[in-house]
Order: C-alpha cells, then sequence, then structure tokens
C-alpha cells in the first residue's frame, strides 16, 4: 500500500515522503491516526496544495517537544507499590503507570510515548526511562521504584 506521509513517523519518513507499507499498518494506523493518507492522485494533489502549512506544523512539533524535553531534562519520578519480602513487586510497573506519574507532574504524555526496553519493571530500585516526545527528540527520565510502605 502506497501512502503520503502527513507528518514524520519513526524509522518509516518526512513529510510528504511517498512510502510503501504493508496495508494492515496503513489501514489501521497511519491513516485512522492522521499520519498520512492513501497515495491516489487527488491526495498527491492535495498534499502539493498543503505542503508548506504540513512542513511549517512539523517544525512546530519538533520545536515544542525540545522544550518539553529541556523541562523534563533532570526529571525524577518516584512510584510506591506493594512489595515481597524478597524485594519484587506484586504485579509490575509499565508505560501506564509512568504516565500517569508524568501527568500528575503537569507532562500530558501518553503511555505509548513511555519507551520501556527491557519489559516492565517488577523490581525496586532506581531506572532511566526515555520519553519519545517526537520522534527525532528523545528524553530520559529517573523512575524510583520504592515499597508502599517506606512512603
Amino acid at each position: 500500500m502506497e501512502v503520503i506521509l502527513l507528518e514524520k513517523v519513526a524509522q518509516l519518513g518526512d513529510p510528504g515522503d511517498l512510502v510503501n507499507v504493508k496495508a494492515g499498518y496503513g489501514r489501521n494506523f497511519l491513516i485512522p491516526s492522521g499520519k498520512a493518507v492513501r497515495a491516489d492522485e487527488k491526495n498527491k494533489a492535495e498534499y502539493e496544495k498543503r505542503r508548506e502549512a504540513l512542513l511549517s506544523a512539523e517544525a512546530d512539533r519538533k520545536e515544542s517537544a525540545l522544550l518539553e524535553a529541556e523541562k523534563m531534562q533532570s526529571l525524577s519520578i518516584t512510584i510506591s507499590a506493594q512489595v515481597s519480602d524478597e524485594g519484587t513487586l506484586y504485579g509490575s510497573i509499565g508505560t501506564r503507570e509512568i504516565a500517569e506519574s508524568l501527568e500528575e507532574q503537569g507532562f500530558a504524555i501518553e503511555k505509548s510515548s513511555v519507551r520501556l526496553p527491557e519489559g516492565v519493571l517488577k523490581e525496586t530500585g532506581e531506572y532511566n526511562v526515555d520519553i519519545e516526545l517526537h520522534p527525532e527528540v528523545i528524553s530520559t527520565i529517573s523512575v524510583q521504584i520504592i515499597s508502599s510502605e517506606e512512603s
């Protein structure tokens, strides 16, 4: 399936790029989320008319992401959870809990922006977690998980 990207998509392309993607990815994610449109003659002509506005909007998104990353630079959040005698959590801390803690700090972050490359956090301690604010802007924050008895 051929689509025209309307915004930068990580590991795919920049606004205005004509890319081939699998039909399910385009139909189920890129098009419904507004990140791309089908590449037919009508949409190609429409894109050419809107090209400058889309590129400007993308630059604005990146600029606001850079400002947000600057605010997050030395951010550290603490999450308390129930812990067993061995120091492991009952359950785990995932992207949702981290996004909710960031929201309490005043950052509107979607849980899909939180990157946990080693999976969910299952033990107490301090972890560095990446937050993708824009495909080109990734901020690292410190997440400390403590026992709920300590708090």
